[in-house]
């Protein structure tokens, strides 16, 4: 158990001295990216998929 809490406090360590991380006005900006490219991109697989069902269901329907 000892281990494992000196491994945390090492990581805590390491994470705070070591570790450069983005500037927060950075990462704000790249996560507003992030989230606006997933909306569109499931937008376009909703579409997709919506015009894929009503193919298939327009298939049975033509073969029935």
């Amino acid at each position: 158990m000892a281990g494992l809490i000196t491994y945390i406090k090492e990581s805590f360590e390491e994470l705070k001295n070591n570790v450069s991380w983005t500037p927060w006005p950075e990462a704000q900006r790249l996560t507003v990216i992030v989230a606006v490219f997933s909306i569109i991109f499931s937008l376009a697989i909703w579409g997709v998929d919506t015009v894929f069902s009503r193919a298939v269901k327009a298939y049975f329907e033509f073969i029935n």
